[in-house]
Order: C-alpha cells, then sequence, then structure tokens
C-alpha cells in the first residue's frame, strides 16, 4: 500500500462524524424558480435577508399591537389596583402594624419628619396626622366582626346581665306589604310580604313603577294612617333594622357583639316599628307601646332582671314618649302605675338621639331639600327632578306623621333669635383631631334660621312675602311651614307634637296626661325613677347643616319656597355628627344640672361626646367615626354599650369634646 493511500486512510480516521440534519421541509427556492445556475446562490442570499427582515417586523407589529390593546390596558391596570389594595389593606391592618412597631420604633423619625412635612401634599399631611394621632390617642381597637365583644370579654370577663330592647331610628325599619287587594291598576297582592322600605326590592319598585310604590308608601293625608286597600306594616324581630338592605349594616355591629357576651333571643328585643307614624297612631292601630310593654315585664319575670331602652335617632324620641306612656291613665295609655319604671327599666341609653329634634326636617317638610339635594351637581339634580321631584317628595313626607316629630323643639331658647344663638361659631370651627380647621361665617349667626331672599321684582305673588328680604327665627320658620301647608297636614302637627317649654313645675305635671307633649323633653319630667341610669353617646366634630337660603321658585315645580342654591351659602353648617345638629342634645346636660325641674328624681346622667375621627380608607368611617348612622359600628361606642348593659356602667367616665356643655349651663331653659 503506498504511503499515499496510508495518509489518507487514517485522515478519514481522525475527522470527527457529521451530525445528522434535519431535513427541512421547505423546498430550496433554487428549485422552485426557473434561474440559471450562475444566479442561484445571490438568490438565495436575498431570500434569506428578506425572510429575516419578515419575521422581525411581524414579532414588532405583535408587540405593537400588545402595548396597544385596549383589553391588555386594562387587565394590567384591573391588577395593579388589586395589588395597591391588598398592600394598602396589610399596611393598614391592626396586626401587622404593631408587628412593625415591634420592629421599628417609628417615634424616631419625628425629629426628622417635622423638617420635611411641610413640602407634602395638605392631603398627605392630614393622613401623617392621623396616624400620628391615632398612636398617641391608643385606638378603641378594630370594629371588625365580634371583635370589640371578644375584646371586652378578654379583657373585663363580661357576660349579659340586664335585658336589653333596641328601638331603631327613622326609615331604619324595614317595611313590609300585607295587603291583599287585587283592585285598580296597582293591587297589593303582587308585593305581598315584600318589603317596600328597606331592600332593593324597594329600589326595583321605585324604578320600575314609581306611581304604585307611592300609592303604597304614602299614608292617608285625613286619617294618617294606612289608605284604602293598602296595608303596610313594620317587619320585626332582629331582621327589620341589622341590614338597611343588602350589605348596609345598621344594628348588625351591635347585635354581635352583644352576642359574644351572651345575649340573644331571650334577653335581647328589637323593637321595630312603623316609623311613618305619628306616636300615638303607632298604639292605635299596632298597640306597639302595649306590646312593648308586655315583653319588658315578661323578660322581667324570667329572669329576674331589668331592661335597658336603647333609642337611637327618632328611637331616643320614642324611648321618651314611651316612659310618659306607660305610667300615664286613660284609654290608649299604659296605666302602669307611678311606679312602673323604676321596677323594670334600669336605665336609658340615648345613641345621636334627635331629643330636641333635627334642623333639616323643616326644609324637608317645605321644599323636600336637604344638604345631600343641595351639594348635587346640575346633572344631578336634573335627573333627580325628574325621576323624584321635590313636589312628590314634599308630599309623601307631609303625609308620613311621625316626620314632624323632629321639628325642633325649644324655640328661641335653644336655638337663637335674630340677632345671635346660643351655638354661633368664631371665625374657625374645629371638626376633627388633626386640627382641620372650616372657615366659619363672619358676622353671620345661626339664629336667621331661613334666610330669604327674592330673586326677581315680582317674587310677592308667588310666596306671599312683600320684603326682598325676610330672616325667620325656628320658631318663626315652623310657624311658616304650618301656615303653607294643607290644612289637615298643620292640625295634624298640633294634635300630635308640641315644640315649646315649660316653664313651672305645674305645666310639667299638667303634661302626664298631654300624649301631644310627650315626644318634647321640654315639656315634661323624667320618670320618678331614682334607681334608673341615663346614658347619652353622641357625636360631634361632623359639619352639619343648621341654616338655609331660601328664595322663591321659578320652575314652575309646585313649591313657593326652595334652596337658593346660587346663593354663596345655600346652607349653613354647624356642629354635629353630620346629621344632627349639637344643640339636639342639650337636654342631656340639662338633665345634669343639679336641681332642675326635668329631672326630680335626680335620675344619674353621664354624657360622652365621641369625636368623628373617620378612616379614610373605609366607606362607613371605621372604628372612630361618630358619624349618625355609621356610629353604631364604632368600636368606642360598642365598648360603652357592653360596659352598660354588662353592668360595668362604673368604667364610663362623662367625656366632653364640644364647648355644649357649658353653652348650656349658661341657657335659662
Amino acid at each position: 500500500m503506498s504511503d499515499s493511500a496510508v495518509h489518507s486512510r487514517k485522515s478519514r480516521k481522525n475527522q470527527p462524524e457529521k451530525v445528522k440534519e434535519t431535513p427541512v421541509e421547505d423546498v430550496p427556492v433554487e428549485e422552485l424558480l426557473p434561474v440559471s445556475s450562475h444566479e442561484r446562490p445571490q438568490l438565495t442570499r436575498n431570500h434569506s435577508r428578506h425572510s429575516r427582515h419578515k419575521n422581525a417586523k411581524v414579532k414588532l407589529d405583535l408587540k405593537k399591537k400588545l402595548y396597544q390593546s385596549r383589553r391588555v390596558t386594562f387587565i394590567l391596570g384591573t391588577i395593579i389596583g388589586l395589588l395597591a389594595t391588598v398592600v394598602i389593606t396589610a399596611m393598614l391592618s391592626d396586626d401587622i402594624k404593631g408587628e412593625l412597631d415591634k420592629l421599628i420604633n417609628f417615634d424616631s423619625f419625628n425629629v426628622f419628619l417635622d423638617d420635611w412635612k411641610g413640602a407634602l401634599p395638605l392631603s398627605l399631611q392630614q393622613m401623617l396626622d392621623d396616624s400620628n394621632s391615632g398612636a398617641k390617642n391608643e385606638l378603641h381597637g378594630s370594629a371588625e366582626s365580634f371583635s370589640v365583644g371578644r375584646r371586652m370579654t378578654k379583657k373585663y370577663n363580661m357576660t349579659d346581665k340586664y335585658n336589653v330592647v333596641m328601638v331603631p331610628g327613622v326609615i331604619s325599619t324595614g317595611i313590609e306589604s300585607w295587603g291583599l287587594s287585587e283592585d285598580g291598576d296597582c293591587p297589593s297582592s303582587a308585593h305581598f310580604r315584600k318589603r317596600l322600605w328597606g331592600s332593593f326590592y324597594m329600589l326595583r319598585t321605585m324604578v320600575l313603577d314609581k306611581a304604585c310604590w307611592l300609592k303604597h308608601i304614602k299614608l292617608d293625608p285625613i286619617t294618617g294612617l294606612d289608605p284604602p286597600g293598602i296595608k303596610l306594616r313594620a317587619s320585626l324581630g332582629f331582621d327589620a333594622a341589622d341590614f338597611f338592605m343588602a350589605g348596609y349594616w345598621i344594628w348588625n355591629k351591635i347585635l354581635q357583639n352583644l352576642a359574644v357576651i351572651g345575649y340573644g333571643p331571650n334577653n335581647m328585643i328589637s323593637a321595630a316599628y312603623d316609623w311613618r307614624l305619628a306616636y300615638l297612631d303607632l298604639e292605635k292601630r299596632d298597640g306597639y307601646f302595649s306590646k312593648l310593654k308586655m315583653q319588658i315585664e315578661t323578660t322581667y319575670r324570667l329572669n329576674g332582671e331589668k331592661t335597658y331602652l336603647v333609642g337611637h335617632s327618632m328611637g331616643s324620641q320614642v324611648v321618651i314618649y314611651f316612659m310618659k306612656w306607660v305610667e300615664a291613665e286613660g284609654e290608649f295609655y299604659g296605666n302602669g302605675g307611678k311606679d312602673w319604671c323604676n321596677k323594670y327599666l334600669a336605665g336609658f341609653i340615648n345613641i345621636s338621639g334627635s331629643v330636641l329634634g333635627a334642623p333639616k326636617a323643616i326644609p324637608a317638610l317645605i321644599s323636600g331639600e336637604m344638604k345631600d339635594t343641595v351639594q348635587l351637581n346640575q346633572l344631578a339634580v336634573y335627573g333627580l327632578e325628574k325621576f323624584f321631584s321635590k313636589k312628590e317628595r314634599v308630599d309623601m313626607l307631609r303625609t308620613f306623621g311621625g316626620v314632624p316629630s323632629m321639628i325642633p323643639k325649644g324655640g328661641n331658647v335653644i336655638w337663637g333669635d335674630l340677632a345671635k344663638s346660643p351655638d354661633d361659631p368664631t371665625n374657625e370651627l374645629q371638626t376633627d383631631v388633626s386640627d382641620v380647621e372650616i372657615s366659619g361665617y363672619k358676622n353671620e349667626s345661626f339664629g336667621p334660621f331661613i334666610r330669604y331672599h327674592a330673586s326677581k321684582s315680582d317674587a310677592s305673588s308667588i310666596t306671599g312675602i312683600t320684603e326682598e328680604k325676610k330672616d325667620f327665627t325656628m320658631e318663626e320658620s315652623i310657624g311658616f311651614l304650618l301656615k303653607g301647608s294643607p290644612d289637615w297636614f298643620s292640625n295634624r302637627i298640633k294634635e300630635q307634637y308640641s315644640f315649646g317649654i315649660a316653664k313651672t313645675k305645674k305645666e310639667l305635671k299638667a303634661n302626664d296626661q298631654d300624649h301631644s307633649k310627650w315626644s318634647n323633653p321640654l315639656e315634661i319630667e323624667l320618670p320618678n325613677a331614682p334607681d334608673m341610669k341615663i346614658f347619652c353617646f353622641y357625636g360631634v366634630g361632623n359639619p352639619t347643616e343648621r341654616a338655609y337660603t331660601y328664595k322663591e321658585d321659578d320652575t314652575n315645580s309646585g313649591l313657593p319656597f326652595v334652596i337658593d342654591t346660587d346663593s354663596p351659602n345655600p346652607v349653613f353648617f354647624g356642629d354635629g355628627d353630620g346629621t344632627l345638629s349639637l344643640m339636639t342634645h342639650s337636654m342631656c346636660h340639662e338633665w345634669q344640672k343639679e336641681g332642675t325641674r326635668y329631672n326630680p328624681a335626680n335620675i344619674n346622667v353621664k354624657v360622652v361626646e365621641i369625636k368623628h375621627e373617620p378612616d379614610r380608607f373605609d366607606i362607613r368611617g371605621g372604628a372612630r367615626t361618630a358619624e349618625h348612622v355609621d356610629i353604631l359600628g364604632s368600636a368606642e361606642l360598642n365598648e360603652l354599650i357592653l360596659k352598660v348593659v354588662s353592668g360595668n356602667e362604673h368604667l364610663i367616665n362623662t367625656t366632653y369634646v364640644s364647648e355644649l356643655h357649658d353653652i348650656v349651663a349658661n341657657l335659662d331653659i
């Protein structure tokens, strides 16, 4: 074998084996096109460049479409929003805050905080102030379901003691239809056992068949009771007022916490009522007060314990009325004797009670308006007027005999005259713990409750008021309301209610047998029950409507007067809980006075004012709210209630936040 052959064999032996390549399915372009052999290499290179350019362009277009897609943008925004919500919620959790406090002492940053806080936006400054104040003032804890009851049980070993009767406020109780009429265009049988107030069914019926809903919900203007063929009654049991509708709790938080310390159907009652009716009509039509009296007596016989009456808003007025009714003698009265309250009642818990009325009741009955309607934008006002006009609202509210019970009481003594009012603001009105202040009304007083300003020269033909400008005190505003109302409305108010002041003990004694005085604590005595206790818990520091500016109506609404939304101050705001003015709680402080004629038995009265400190991230205000309705979920209020009904009332100290105690001390009531 030659040397060249051997070398060739060795060379082939040392070469690595070639890896088999998977055949490409694409047919080479040079085999498809009729080109000459010398053109094929150039064409192959051109095709390769074109293919790479095309693939890159497709990828770029795909990225561009994904980036510009609205769906992708929406999904990403939703995901980011949910993540932010989870993070913020977690950051605000009390448990996590506690763990962070163990790891980091945030107080050490206060020195640096004061230096750069002024450069932050005002809203962030307020959030930082809220955080600092919460750390300093030792928050009352979470208001989550059952949490207050569990905390109180753990700390004080609380258990149930006294029986509890809860009396809801106006509009809080659900109302359902029991009518079976098939007559007319709006038969009642279609709504049998359906809630026409306090449910989503109410909203659906209002939207789809407003005329039928109004026909059912309005009372007969002459009798003040059900219209012919209509039968609406208050829902009963705890379901009547624990939720207004699904998701919107009212008494639910209190029920939960009472249950934790041992309360249940045997020693806890929800005394729901048809808040549309005048108080005595509750007894005449439904036997409401007789049933309440028997329930209290029955629970006393069963467990030997007295009862605490717990009223909220208008429910507190109902409680005061009941305490006079039960001891009065006569037809439709309780006939319980002069010592009934002392024997069966442990006391009265007044939660944000409209004891001396609500200023907003006046504009509601004059023009169907209040702060909430005035603050709507023009488009919303137009929509509201088309759906449920001011005239329709006035006509409905005036048939409700219970609503006028909230007309303010005490006249000029409590609410002021044309020159001044006891609660006139200074130039600044402090409203919350972060020292954020609302500008007061310089050189303005709350005494003129209604300021009428004519907007055109012939206004007198509409209003009957000849003056271009005229102010009305609270007393004059009530007279103004009655004068401009139908006779059936003004007559019912005069028969059922009174708004003055009894100046002598003789007058107070005479009023023991006059049911028209029983909803006005300025014209009646507290029961002769020295063993009872009274607690007043209410919110302060939340701007509340206090006076109004009116003009003649030029929109053909059928009403002579409307709130002047073009005025710089259509609504004047004072201190309160967002619904009730601070002055309505004056009676609690009057009851505290030594030797007052309104408290002959010297019943012990404690007042706790709760400052409105809402959680900015909780739509219902969180654990420290004192808003009129949301206060029922306040951790502090729930703690106070549990301390009272469990027999630990000695743990409660009188607390004043506002100037009301000093104001009442200087009033000559």
